[in-house]
């Protein structure tokens, strides 16, 4: 079964000389790339178009087929893909490889290049605004997944002090936690304590799911307070319970849109060679409502 294309978001008048991109992920419908991509796109002037398509995870191998077929010029790649989609490229970048993860899939001329943004898209928003440097804090990355893993393996090259990883496996944190090197290591909630930064990197709370039970909350709310910067990677809804719970100890909170705005407007680069007019896709996700915290 072929994969299903979402409407765009917006876009530059269409033509059969526009380029394509598109987000692959199951569910893809609440993504905001296209809206992202799209906005950038319009402030850019160029014949672009950023759409979704739904694809099941069976479906990957001949998704990425199809679209170097089609000619579709990258793909940005959501959950539940991005560790397949690492292993199905024609080649990976050394940070790709280094994650086993990509959520960025250029075509090229030679073959698809798998790369990944995630990371580099956290720091650039934490830093946005003079907001939080990473470097010097102690860190705590909630789990072992694509995206965590990206995350604790930026904060470590953003010279954190300390990249704590907390994760229902014991070897799937292990492994996330090499990625940071001599500053990474394994941790338990209770390490949320004494940290600067806390980033929730797993879909628990994705859709509003948890939201009447605390059990099933990333980390227990009350071992974080005042002085401390609590980041949910989840942006629907735009504020978790799990945020609302820990804005009310008086921690500092942002949802996942920083992340999503600067990972995309890498990919943007990597697609294009042009650089990404960051602020016109910070204005397009304001408009949108998906907003929480700094930034």
């Amino acid at each position: 079964m072929p994969p299903t294309p979402t409407a765009p978001t917006a876009g530059p008048g269409l033509s059969a000389a526009t380029a394509v991109v598109g987000v692959i992920g199951d569910p893809v419908s609440q993504s905001l790339s296209p809206l992202l991509h799209n906005a950038a796109f319009a402030e850019m002037g160029i014949d672009w178009v950023s759409v979704g398509f739904t694809v099941t995870p069976g479906s990957v191998a001949v998704a990425l087929q199809g679209a170097r077929a089609l000619g579709i010029k990258g793909l940005s790649v959501t959950m539940p893909h991005k560790d397949a989609v690492a292993g199905l490229v024609d080649r990976r970048t050394a940070l790709a490889d280094r994650l086993g993860a990509v959520n960025c899939v250029v075509n090229e001329a030679g073959g698809s290049v798998g790369d990944n943004t995630d990371g580099a898209g956290l720091v650039a928003a934490l830093r946005r605004g003079g907001e939080f440097d990473p470097a010097g804090r102690r860190c705590l990355v909630i789990g072992a997944g694509g995206a965590a893993r990206a995350v604790v393996a930026a904060l470590a090259d953003a010279k954190a002090d300390e990249v704590v990883v907390v994760n229902r496996s014991a070897d799937r944190g292990a492994s996330a936690a090499a990625l940071a090197g001599a500053v990474g290591r394994v941790g338990v909630a209770g390490d949320a304590a004494r940290c600067d930064l806390v980033v929730n990197a797993t879909p628990l709370g994705m859709g509003g799911a948890c939201a009447g039970d605390p059990g099933e909350w990333p980390l227990d709310p009350t071992l974080v307070g005042p002085g401390q910067l609590v980041v949910d990677l989840v942006y629907q809804p735009p504020l978790t319970p799990w945020l609302e719970a820990a804005r009310a100890r008086g921690a500092a909170v942002a949802n996942g849109v920083g992340m999503l705005v600067h990972q995309a407007a890498l990919q943007l680069t990597l697609w294009t060679g042009l650089e990404a007019p960051v602020d016109a896709m910070w204005r397009a996700v304001s408009r949108h409502g998906a907003l929480e915290g700094p930034g």
